[in-house]
């Protein structure tokens, strides 16, 4: 059967670590469809190690609550065979928040004949806020490079630094992440996410923490590193700080509340327009009415007006998620068409079959049992 190999920063850890929802699910339609898959992440990794130290080791173990099945190799760089974990693969993907020893090794073992494609993962703003960190990576072994937006995917080629780059979307896993009907409303307002090395500061006070204590909402706010005055903020305007909660978990935090927004971090709305991040796939995937902070969606993967609503002020902000609370028809607008533009679109198993169609543009058929249409 094909084998794909995935290099990450943690599979066990969501810790400050967005892109493990999307790899989690990426691997676990890759093994539903059959396919012989294994994920390695460095032993004392950051995402992990912050994770244990705030909630102990049992923490590192939950994630397997909703992905039991996902074979996963810790390892220290110093002893790693990458002739043992490269036998029979077909595909190898290097996500970009990996030592670059650990990239300069994979790609030196793909030159010196390793028969798999070896793809580069990038999900981060770096290639625009900090190109010095990724420019220095060997990607010379790279067959090609996948991008979680056209803007980015651009950028690598206007670079130079690869001759073959795909977008390639985060998205749900519609296998964790759908509505919950028989979980009752608890509360007006839920936001999930970090406060984000003060890249969101000014946007978090003027979309989340004014509206709701303008309006009153009863709201509750999930994430990591959160200093001393944002926690003040939170509660002067009366919102409940829940903490980190792992990211599976969401879709039940999600049914609890009538509403969510969305709060880009600054270098996506400036440098990288048209990128959200997999929140905004998870919230709709979980038909939860949204309400965004302002973005372009340059490339046009949902409908914004229908799938979700976007507010350019703090007074719009207030009014649209008032609007949302009092008028039950347009939460159920919102959350039937966001539930479907991502059912339509914007699943795991959507994107494995672009990765695989990808792969074919690349000399590889790994010839699947079966497709996200099949499905």
């Amino acid at each position: 059967m094909p084998k794909v190999v995935l290099f990450c920063q943690s599979l066990r850890s969501d810790w400050n670590h967005g892109n493990a929802h999307f790899l989690r699910g990426i691997l676990s339609e890759f093994w539903h469809r059959g396919f012989d898959v294994l994920a390695l992440e460095p032993r004392n990794n950051w995402s992990a190690n912050n994770l244990c130290q705030d909630y102990g080791p049992a923490s590192l173990a939950a994630w397997r609550e909703a992905y039991p099945p996902l074979p996963l190799m810790i390892y220290d760089l110093a002893t790693l065979d990458l002739d043992r974990v490269f036998e029979g693969a077909d595909v190898v993907l290097v996500h970009e928040w990996n030592q670059p020893e650990l990239v300069a090794r994979v790609a030196a073992h793909r030159n010196s004949g390793g028969s798999y494609l070896l793809l580069f993962h990038d999900t981060h703003h770096r290639v625009a806020s900090a190109p010095a960190a990724i420019g220095a990576a060997n990607l010379d072994g790279f067959d090609g490079v996948l991008a979680f937006g056209g803007v980015l995917r651009d950028a690598y080629l206007r670079r130079g630094w690869t001759r073959r780059a795909f977008t390639w979307h985060e998205a749900a896993d519609l296998r964790v992440f759908g509505p919950r009907p028989d979980i009752e409303r608890q509360r007006d307002l839920v936001w999930i996410g970090n406060w984000g090395d003060d890249e969101r500061t000014a946007e978090l006070h003027e979309y989340l923490i004014e509206p709701v204590a303008s309006l009153g909402l009863s709201a509750r706010v999930h994430g990591v590193r959160y200093p001393e005055e944002a926690r003040r903020a939170l509660a002067g305007a009366g919102i409940d700080f829940a903490g980190y909660m792992a990211n599976f978990r969401a879709p039940d935090a999600f049914a609890e509340a009538i509403a969510t927004v969305h709060i880009p971090r600054r270098p996506y709305v400036r440098m990288l327009p048209g990128i959200p991040t997999i929140r905004v796939f998870e919230a709709l995937a979980c038909g939860i009415p949204l309400v965004c902070a302002p973005w372009q969606d340059t490339e046009g993967l949902f409908k914004p007006g229908e799938d979700f609503l976007v507010a350019r002020s703090s007074i719009q902000m207030r009014d649209h998620l008032d609007a949302i609370r009092h008028d039950p028809k347009l939460a159920a607008e919102l959350s039937s068409c966001g539930r479907a533009t991502v059912e339509a679109r914007h699943s795991c198993a959507h994107r494995v079959d672009e990765l695989l169609a990808i792969c074919r543009a690349l000399g590889r058929d790994l010839n699947p049992p079966h497709s996200a249409a099949a499905q």
